[in-house]
């Protein structure tokens, strides 16, 4: 067996995965703030860790390893959620509950298979008040004026992480720094909240906590105080996991808390940033409810390294619609995982590298490795039933396109011209091509068939 290797943020290296502890492979990811909808970039995350997942679970029982425990939190407390609760007038338990299931669903609809295991944040408040009182007494966090605070020169190695020096991010902050801090960079652990916010008795009164310890208290609850591997998006290096990792190296270690840090570069649309400011900005369950199939997703995501920065385009689109129904049309179950694409999921998680090879199983012929292979990339799942439902499948398209193909040539033979050719340029933009003959037109798929345009008639 192939050795698995991933590129850790901490070592600045790709190393041979090897568990801490092989009856317990661990795997702890940052999930969502659910105050709404999950924007097309969250779902990134939790595809690529998804695909490492499965990957895990493949390797297992080759390694020796009797299980692999998946954990990505929920964050249900927070700023976000507090200003949607006073802006809809609804309770915040309700926004909470009402988004979370919203983000199991649109997850779940992108062929994940989910994590074993997805604390909320409010379940774990009193682990994280003992958190920030053992660090108090520790002498890494302070109180003051209700709030309680991580003192950052507290931990010689503050900054390591993300190789940024203290001095440096000192001189780079421009923001007010509250008259309550020691340091510049000292960031909360918990903070006071107003009657009409959600709050916890306290040794400092009645407060909340921070963002940054949630992860931290319940990775210790749930996995103790070493796991594999912490996942995020690029966002979150600095400061949420530098922020993480000081506070519980503090308590337990420098070789302690994560020994393996993951992350995913952003998403970008058509070559530019998504924002709402821009008009790019859209939603998982705004692409789901246009009719784009969940697989598509997913395969447009995984075309590209989760280590750079992701473009989704409208041609990626056409060309993974395309694909997929080729391979759906061809797959055949039976087969075991090709070693080419272990090989080049095993080296960090390539997974452009494991779709050219899928390719080349489909030309192959290999139709019962291709499933199974693709499978390992959460794709071709007969769970995904998104394809029937919408009307997607190798015979419906090929009903559609010869009743098209037999209304052109009925029209061509009564010499209605204008309808023929609305035809063909109809068959042509959705990437077929066509060739006339007295005997009538045959037709076949080129590379830019999008099967979706067989729905808009001319």
């Amino acid at each position: 067996m192939t050795e698995l290797r991933l590129y850790n943020a901490r070592t600045r290296s790709k190393d041979v995965f090897v568990p801490l502890d092989p009856t317990n492979v661990r795997m702890y990811v940052c999930g969502p703030t659910v105050y709404d909808r999950a924007h097309a970039g969250n779902a990134r995350p939790a595809i690529v860790f998804d695909v490492l997942h499965r990957l895990l679970i493949h390797f297992a029982p080759f390694m020796g390893w009797d299980r692999v425990t998946y954990a990505r939190n929920i964050t249900d407390i927070d700023d976000k959620i507090n200003a949607r609760a006073a802006e809809t007038g609804r309770s915040i338990r309700d926004i909470t509950e009402e988004t979370t299931a919203w983000y199991f669903e649109d997850m779940q609809a992108l062929g994940e298979i989910g994590p074993d295991l997805s604390p909320r944040a409010t379940d774990y408040i009193p682990e994280m008040i003992a958190f920030i009182k053992a660090l108090t007494a520790e002498g890494h966090a302070y109180a003051a004026e209700g709030h309680v605070l991580f003192d950052v020169t507290s931990y010689p190695h503050y900054g390591s992480l993300a190789r940024r020096s203290l001095e440096d991010m000192k001189a780079g902050a421009r923001v007010e720094v509250a008259p309550f801090k020691r340091n510049a960079m000292d960031f909360v652990l918990w903070k006071p909240s107003a009657s009409d916010l959600p709050g916890w008795e306290s040794p400092w009164g009645r407060g909340r906590p921070g963002w940054h310890i949630e992860c931290s208290a319940m990775s210790k609850a749930l996995f103790g105080d070493a796991f594999d591997i912490h996942g995020g998006g690029a966002d979150l290096l600095f400061p949420h996991h530098e922020n993480e990792k000081a506070q519980s190296c503090c308590l337990t270690g420098e070789d302690s808390f994560a020994r393996v840090w993951m992350h995913n570069e952003m998403l970008q649309v058509e070559g530019r940033k998504m924002a709402k400011s821009l008009g790019n900005f859209f939603t998982v369950r705004d692409l789901l409810d246009q009719g784009l199939p969940g697989e598509v997703i997913r395969f447009v995501f995984l075309g590209t390294h989760y280590s750079k920065p992701m473009d989704w385009t409208a041609d990626k689109v056409r060309e993974a619609k395309a694909t997929l129904l080729a391979w759906r049309d061809q797959a055949a179950d039976g087969g075991d995982v090709a070693p080419s694409v272990v090989d080049a999921l095993a080296n960090d998680l390539n997974t452009p590298l494991a779709i050219a090879r899928l390719h080349q199983l489909s030309k192959d012929g290999r139709a019962a490795e291709l499933k199974a292979s693709a499978g390992l990339l959460g794709l071709l799942d007969d769970r995904m039933g998104e394809w029937a439902r919408l009307g997607y499948s190798a015979a419906a398209f090929d009903d559609r396109i010869g009743e098209l193909v037999r209304r052109r040539d009925e029209a061509r033979s009564q010499r209605d011209y204008e309808t023929a050719d609305r035809l063909r340029d109809h068959l042509l933009e959705a990437g077929l091509t066509l060739r006339d003959s007295a005997a009538g037109t045959t037709w076949e798929r080129g590379p830019n068939f999008d099967p979706g345009k067989l729905g808009r008639q001319g």
